[in-house]
């Protein structure tokens, strides 16, 4: 597995390249800006973007998607149950300061239990509302890997007071789906340093019964 990590626009999002050795077919998860900086990467190690998936609609997961659509032809893959933040996106820009990312269509909508491919890669889809109703992770069982988007964090969890934002239902998609993983499967977060399920089962707050 190839896999970077490039920490993209003013607010640090992890938007993780991930491709497959052998057929060098990629997916992108969460381009929340700085296409270039990602296309550099794709193109250094050869790659061909399959999917583009989104964690969730906030913007800056999801503001460099449609500009790498069109670079690469791949689609977009978004929960539905994000739609009414993906209308909100020029209200978001206004509150973050961003530019608008204009126009954003949704290719598909991923359900828990899918699976998103590139090459031999396969990433498990688990839904975990709560940081927003249509919030995902992907989960890359054989390498041991979580993409969590704002779901989880190294000591803490994501924010739950924006809109479409629980607190009950974040702390049930992560003792009824994240926490069911085992310890050593690394998390890679939405923003700041990678952690893995044990440390967090182990130290985080948020996680403690």
């Amino acid at each position: 597995m190839i896999h970077e990590i490039l920490a993209v626009g003013p607010l640090q999002c992890n938007c993780s390249i991930i491709g497959d050795t052998e057929s060098h077919e990629a997916m992108v998860i969460d381009p929340g800006a700085d296409v270039t900086e990602i296309l550099a990467i794709v193109a250094r190690h050869g790659l061909q973007v399959k999917q583009i998936v989104v964690t969730h609609a906030h913007l800056d997961h999801i503001g460099g998607a449609m500009e790498l659509k069109a670079a690469t032809g791949a689609p977009i893959l978004l929960n539905e149950n994000d739609a009414a933040l993906v209308a909100m996106l020029p209200v978001q820009a206004q509150w973050l300061g961003m530019k608008d990312p204009g126009k954003m269509e949704i290719d598909g909508s991923p359900k828990s239990g899918d699976k998103v491919t590139a090459g031999r890669l396969s990433g498990e889809i688990l839904l975990t509302p709560g940081h927003t109703e249509g919030s995902l992770c992907l989960y890359f069982e054989p390498e041991k890997k979580l993409i969590a988007g704002d779901t989880l964090f190294a000591g803490s969890i994501g924010r739950t007071d924006l809109p479409g934002g629980s607190y009950e239902k974040i702390l049930h998609s992560l003792h009824t789906s994240i926490l069911e993983l085992p310890d050593d499967v690394i998390v890679v977060p939405g923003h700041g340093p990678l952690t893995s399920i044990g440390a967090e089962r182990e130290d985080n707050p948020y996680l403690q019964k």
